[in-house]
């Protein structure tokens, strides 16, 4: 009768641990908004929003310096003109 109860208590143990672990990341949140991970899978999607957020970052850097240096030429302002077109070539791809 033991041999036959043990296997059962172990499964529904090992099952009871298996619930209780976190999610490997906040799914309902934007990649802006997460701050848990776990696990592989969690370290993979945290290596993904990482990568998404560095290329967001280059995307908002480059849009700023274009806006910039539209508002220089209209202004004729050539010493912010040079600057915003430095910025252009480093962060816009």
């Amino acid at each position: 009768m033991l041999n036959k109860l043990l296997p059962i208590s172990l499964i529904v143990l090992l099952s009871a641990c298996n619930a209780s672990q976190p999610p490997p990341y906040q799914k309902d949140r934007k990649p802006e908004d997460r701050d848990q991970y776990s696990g592989a899978e969690g370290l993979t999607q945290q290596q993904k929003d990482q990568s998404y957020l560095m290329s967001k970052e280059l995307s908002d850097k480059c849009t700023a310096a274009k806006i910039d240096l539209a508002i220089a030429e209209k202004d004729k302002n050539t010493s912010e003109i040079t600057k915003q077109n430095d910025l252009i070539s480093r962060n816009c791809i």
